[in-house]
């Protein structure tokens, strides 16, 4: 590299290290010692290595880059100004971590263009960059590599790689050797509370070597030569890439390198004045000068070209290509409805009165051939989730043409990398049992807040599985996913809702759908094989108010509980004149979606509304006057035995409503 190309990327630097420190020191608010310290990694990156156009933003053959290390956030949106992309302009740049600006405090899915994730606790953007290396080489099986033949590039920091998701990520990418994912570390011993050996004191190169990843070192972040040639290097690795990068944080001030204070403290318009003057840079703030933008610039348009030869290439593929392309930019759904009515139809032949998730192994069967785009997985329970069947064929090392994964057990890496698949327009589905939900919430909640329609596959819903006792019955899970916004949290109550929550998860784009599966049997409770879809509606009356008596009970069930209470309404009815309906509810939150008149229509004032689930009774206060649930953690014994101890015998439940009116 001659030298003259060299000062041209020391300043194309400056640039980005300056922008980064003006807009945190205007918010009075930001961690500028990363955009500092990484400001020459990023620029070579960008400039040299990352294939990209402005004019194209999601052109699906570019390389992605992902800030892991959010809490940087100001670096990726100087990289994103300066490269010229349409959608930030100056005015964005000045409103970092403002109110309604797309400068969030860490980068935020959908605000701006180059933005491919959201990646806000630390580990979550390289967990999810797993998913997304996954989601190119099945792309790449399906579209041929003169279409799909990038890399994903990740900069993480010491608190990416001490969150414990971040060995599950590793591990996953080793096993299935992602060499389309590079990860630069920015190795500068620091975090908030200070030297980074006074919590770590794990050989990063050696750990990452064992999870059968390739190891490089740049060992003067700032050397724009040894930057580019490694990077050149780790372009051609048979393995995942780790490269060790040398850095120091506050890079280019020097009264605050390597200082733990300059991760969240902005600097003063005094220091900024002086660092920029020690280096001749203008000091009017958020100044670039013309020849260093235009050299940006420049940067932003090197593979339009690219871009327009490879639209070229797409119009020449067969009909079946062009069609998944579709999908994966999520032009078109998958329509499965006619599949839907055929298994609604063979459930209600058979009587089918199995556990719902028996039933959802069927529905799987049934419907995975029918989507091309459709990726499920597994934490090593693919048995007793029931998502493993005949039209699954496994992801490996050496094969991407498959349709599933074994995540091994790493419920947070498959979250993260369900997120990952979804981003890059994959629809993916994972299992694992309900109470594991707690190891992948983190991740579940970025599904929500990126609107991903990713679907989690959750059996074992309740007290009911028994023997394995406590830790592992949930008991407070679904009250908190039902607290979570934007997600759509499904708990079916037969067969038949259980196809209907299905055909709701397939074709929702825009958040995750959460399926409950019951271990215990679920008698079929309904016969009416329609088009309709009930199940959509939230809540609906299952059986209804006996003709001629008075009407005085709503009873308001999820689950397999939902059968209970049917015979609960019978016992009320011939013991007690009571005169009762029931009312399934398999989604609080499609309820709430419906209008006033429909949801008056389901819960009125002029009945006493009683409801029974199978867990805790928060939130349950809401639609019902008696809430009948479990507000402790639940026992070891056989099924029947904890229906005793627990009153949720028909015979029970009708005793503590009796008590209740009286």
């Amino acid at each position: 590299m001659q030298q003259k190309e060299i000062e041209k990327l020391n300043n194309m630097a400056n640039a980005v290290r300056f922008l980064s420190i003006d807009m945190i020191t205007k918010a009075k608010s930001g961690h500028p010692g990363l955009p500092m310290g990484c400001a020459e990694l990023a620029t070579t990156l960008f400039a040299k290595h990352l294939k990209f156009s402005v004019n194209y933003p999601k052109w699906e053959a570019r390389d992605r880059f992902i800030l892991s290390a959010g809490h940087g956030s100001a670096l990726l949106y100087s990289l994103l100004f300066l490269s010229g992309y349409k959608d930030i302009s100056i005015e964005d740049i000045k409103n970092f971590r403002q109110l309604n600006s797309k400068t969030a405090g860490h980068p935020e899915y959908g605000f701006l263009d180059g933005i491919e994730t959201t990646t806000g606790p630390l580990g979550q953007g390289i967990a999810t960059s797993v998913g997304i290396a996954i989601a190119e080489k099945f792309k790449q099986t399906k579209l041929g590599s003169n279409i799909i033949d990038n890399k994903i590039y990740v900069l993480a920091g010491d608190g990416c790689l001490m969150e414990g998701v971040s060995e599950e990520a590793i591990s996953l990418a080793g096993t299935l050797n992602l060499n389309n994912l590079i990860v630069l570390w920015d190795d500068n011993n620091i975090t908030i509370d200070g030297n980074a050996n006074i919590a770590n004191s794990v050989n990063m190169k050696e750990r990452f070597k064992a999870n059968n990843w390739n190891i490089f070192e740049i060992k003067d972040g700032y050397n724009i030569e040894e930057i580019d040639s490694v990077l050149e290097m780790a372009k051609s690795s048979d393995k995942p890439v780790f490269i060790d990068v040398h850095t120091v944080i506050g890079h280019g001030y020097k009264p605050v390198e390597n200082s733990a204070s300059v991760h969240g403290s902005p600097l003063s318009e005094d220091q900024v004045y002086e660092a920029k003057t020690m280096v001749n840079y203008p000091t009017t703030p958020f100044e670039i000068p013309s020849e260093i933008l235009s050299s940006w610039n420049e940067i932003g348009h090197k593979f339009d070209n690219d871009a327009k030869i490879w639209n070229e290439k797409v119009e020449q593929l067969s009909s079946d290509k062009k069609e998944f392309l579709k999908l994966i930019s999520k032009i078109t759904t998958s329509n499965i409805d006619n599949i839907i009515l055929s298994l609604k139809e063979k459930f209600v032949k058979d009587n089918f009165s199995k556990a719902t998730r028996n039933a959802n192994g069927i529905i799987l069967e049934e419907i995975v051939p029918h989507i091309q785009n459709l990726i499920g997985g597994t934490a090593d329970l693919s048995g007793p989730t029931v998502v493993k069947n005949k039209n699954t064929k496994d992801i490996t090392k050496d094969n991407f043409e498959g349709n599933f994964i074994h995540y091994g057990i790493r419920e947070h890496e498959m979250a993260c990398a369900m997120n990952g698949l979804s981003l890059s327009g994959i629809k993916a589905f994972g299992s694992t049992f309900f109470t594991f939900f707690d190891y992948l919430k983190p991740a579940l909640r970025l599904s929500a807040l990126m609107k991903q329609g990713v679907v989690y596959v959750f059996t074992h819903d309740s007290f009911f599985i028994g023997e394995d006792g406590p830790t592992h019955q949930p008991i407070e899970h679904l009250a908190s996913l039902r607290a979570t916004p934007n997600v759509n949290v499904i708990r079916p109550a037969d067969a038949i809702e259980a196809t209907e929550a299905w055909q709701i998860a397939i074709n929702e784009n825009s958040k995750p759908t959460v399926l409950l599966f019951s271990r215990q049997s679920a008698p079929l409770l309904r016969t009416d094989a329609t088009n309709e879809n009930k199940t959509a509606l939230g809540a609906y009356v299952i059986s209804d108010f006996a003709k001629g008596k008075e009407k005085l009970m709503t009873i308001i069930a999820t689950g397999t509980e939902v059968a209970t209470a049917i015979e609960v309404q019978k016992i009320l009815l011939q013991k007690h004149n009571i005169n009762a309906r029931v009312v399934s509810m398999p989604s609080m939150n499609l309820f709430e979606n419906q209008s006033d008149e429909y949801k008056q229509s389901i819960i009125d004032d002029e009945t006493i509304t009683v409801s029974i689930e199978a867990g805790s009774t928060f939130g349950w206060s809401k639609y019902a006057e008696i809430n009948i649930g479990i507000d402790t953690f639940g026992a070891s014994a056989p099924a029947k035995d904890l229906q005793e101890k627990f009153g949720f015998t028909p015979e029970k439940i009708v005793e503590k409503i009796i008590a209740e009116i009286k």
